[in-house]
């Protein structure tokens, strides 16, 4: 059952934007209440106008917001007595509305507003919430849902036909409400709940119990029966489970990337697999969305895998998800062809959901976040599904309206209010070595242009403290930690299958993970020789091995930028296992370059040098040995370093990150196997 969490100490007294802020994100935050991004509140108030006279005002969710985080300037303010008088019309055009209402603004400032602004302008009730309960749209999607909504209801409620949002649907929503002196809500056929108030209290109340009522009988209806049909398959153990997600997540995400890079998600929780092993799943999941708020983000229907998962056959898992994903491509185009009205763009022909039998759910999506969404709503679509059918049959929008949603150009508003897409959108790089100084400025500086962002080191609690930092900034789930050896390969082969699962794949390399240590050459240790071996060349090429198998099976091309030194081509003075080591990792590079060309996989190397600031390199024994090689004291390093520049200047670890933006970017798609020196031009140096 739904939670009724209303607090009345948590707001102040009064009817305002407060209160209805308030409201909204307690509905937003139960999404069995509200899609994410969908539904939408209203408050009518009095306030004053620019002059100081009272005028009535009705306060709407902004368009492109989500209830469960919209604050008080995500809702748009507008004149009722300038809306009301549309009551009187017939009809209105899409475009007619959303320019009339402009008008009504009291604040240019504000959000558009909702599409459905004239529903809750139209009822003559102080506070109206329009939501999409799982259980009431289990009842809207139900073949006999007027029926069933009787033998709850009774009278108290009015219901609406299927119709897509706008000015007839408000009209027809104010007319049944109208008519029956009794009406209670409203539901309108395959799309969601209408209540109110005249209190936002009394309004949210409603809502609740409301739902609670349809929650209690399906509940009631569904004892005894089995779901969706039944079990036909039994999951994978988890730890099977975690294991072909890793196999099959980059063959997905590079199937999907055709058009556009994707990422991938997945989904495996307990819900999901009821549903995906069912012998109701696959018919089901070709009916159509659950609600037309879904379409956008899932499209009308997912794709399922006909896949046996007690087979244990990985390999025809894979056969089957790349026939799976090449038909619905050529059956999206189909739809979009035969439904498409002049000026349509197609979007990308991947489906945002995929359905795999004793696995789970596989989502896609331009970010984490879009991923997530789509998850999100699958989860409703599942929930809408296995309640339609306790009651009845579940039943969808036709094809021509599933397509009118989609690409209607009210919902693809909400979309293009989305932050427009960066260099590295789409992307993502893992960064070895990410919790140190260059690997942390080079994390910012991708995150900066659009990447999500692995960080591996052995520093596990340095990782996260920088993930947490930087998902605060750029948003859940923008990076991820993780704690790796570059020298043990069970380590580093277990970080690229999390990253994977996390993400669906890797896009950009950056072989960053370093250490130092000095010492004349005779006086050299076995010890040091190998750590700086297995590090720097060992570890390096580790890394690089297994992403470079993982770009292959995304065939989606990829870059590597790999951190080398200005030792990698001058012979530093008591650095002969440095200096070695960082000469390999370079030609390592080189050899990569060769064998990545004609998949698409660039690599290059950047080579920095006496990046001090920021070092964990650094501040160990290095930097006290690199000051008596020079033969001076450590607090005269920095400056020794910057005088014996060309250029007279430090290099900082944000100029190394730079390089490997430039590297990494389209700027340098036709550049491979290079060398880029950012030693403020150090002339032993120079490359020959």
């Amino acid at each position: 059952m739904v939670q009724n969490n209303w607090d009345d100490s948590q707001i102040a007294q009064g009817e305002g934007l407060e209160s209805l802020v308030y409201r909204s994100n307690l509905l937003g935050l139960d999404r069995s209440v509200v899609n994410i991004g969908g539904g939408n509140t209203s408050s009518k108030t009095i306030e004053k106008d620019f002059k100081g006279d009272d005028i009535e005002v009705m306060w709407v969710k902004g368009s492109g917001s989500d209830l469960a985080t919209m604050k008080a300037h995500n809702f748009t303010g507008l004149k009722l007595d300038d809306i009301r008088p549309l009551l009187e019309r017939d009809d209105m055009s899409d475009e007619d509305m959303v320019a009339y209402l402009s008008h009504c603004m009291i604040n240019a400032k504000h959000p558009r507003s909702s599409i459905e602004t004239l529903l809750h302008a139209f009822l003559p009730y102080k506070q109206v919430d329009h939501t999409h309960p799982d259980a009431i749209i289990s009842i809207a999607c139900a073949d006999n849902g007027k029926e069933i909504a009787k033998e709850i209801y009774g009278d108290r409620f009015v219901w609406v036909p299927y119709i897509r949002p706008g000015f007839k649907l408000s009209k027809m929503i104010a007319e049944g409400v109208k008519n029956n002196p009794n009406a209670e809500l409203v539901i309108m056929e395959k799309h969601g709940l209408v209540t109110w108030g005249e209190t936002s209290k009394e309004s949210y109340n409603k809502t609740i119990d409301i739902i609670n009522e349809a929650e209690d009988y399906i509940n009631n209806k569904s004892e005894g029966n089995s779901l969706f049909g039944g079990a036909k398959y039994q999951s994978l153990s988890d730890d099977e489970r975690q294991k072909v997600f890793a196999e099959v997540m980059p063959i997905i995400r590079g199937q999907v990337s055709q058009d556009k890079k994707m990422l991938t998600t997945y989904n495996d929780d307990d819900t999901v697999l009821e549903f995906v092993n069912s012998n109701e799943a696959k018919e089901l999941s070709k009916v159509g969305a659950a609600c037309p708020d879904h379409l956008v983000h899932t499209k009308r229907v997912p794709l399922f895998i006909d896949w046996d998962p007690q087979s244990g056959d990985v390999e025809d898992l894979t056969s089957k998800i790349k026939e799976g994903l090449a038909a619905y491509k050529d059956e999206y185009v189909a739809y979009f062809d035969r439904n498409k009205n002049e000026g349509d763009e197609i979007v990308e022909t991947a489906p945002r959901i995929i359905l795999i039998p004793g696995l789970g759910m596989v989502n896609t999506g331009k970010s984490w976040t879009a991923a997530n969404i789509s998850e999100q709503l699958y989860h409703r679509a599942i929930a809408v599904m296995s309640g339609a059918t306790v009651l009845g049959n579940f039943v969808s929008l036709d094809e021509a309206e599933s397509y009118g949603v989609e690409y209607w150009p009210l919902e693809l508003y909400k979309l293009s209010l989305a932050p427009p897409e960066v260099e590295f959108s789409r992307q993502v790089a893992f960064v070895t070595g990410g919790a140190g100084g260059i690997g942390t400025a080079t994390t910012y500086r991708l995150l900066d242009q659009g990447a999500h962002v692995v960080i591996a080191d052995i520093n596990l609690e340095g990782a996260e403290n920088l993930a947490n930092e930087v998902n605060e900034k750029y948003g859940e789930n923008r990076a991820f930690a993780i704690k790796m050896d570059v020298t043990k390969e069970e380590e580093v082969q277990a970080a690229i299958h999390a990253s994977a699962r996390k993400y669906g794949g890797i896009d950009i390399l950056v072989n960053n993970a370093g250490l130092a240590s000095s010492s004349p050459f005779e006086e050299t240790t076995m010890d040091q020789w190998n750590l700086n071996i297995n590090v720097l060349v060992t570890g390096y090429f580790l890394v690089a091995r297994e992403i470079f198998k993982l770009m292959k099976e995304q065939e989606i091309g990829g870059n590597m930028v790999f951190i080398g030194s200005k030792n990698s081509i001058y012979a530093g003075k008591n650095a002969a296992a440095y200096s070695t080591a960082k000469a390999a990792e370079v030609h390592l590079a080189r050899t990569i370059a060769a064998d990545g060309g004609s998949l698409g996989i660039r690599v290059n190397s950047v080579l920095p040098d006496a990046v001090i600031r920021g070092s964990k390199i650094w501040d160990s024994s290095w930097k006290k040995e690199r000051a008596s090689s020079y033969g001076i004291g450590t607090d005269d390093l920095e400056e020794h370093y910057r005088k014996r520049t060309i250029l007279n200047v430090n290099i900082l670890p944000e100029d190394i990150a730079e390089s490997v933006a430039f590297l990494a970017s389209s700027k340098a798609a036709k550049t491979t196997g290079c060398m880029v020196t950012v030693d403020g031009g150090v002339a032993a140096a120079f490359t020959r």
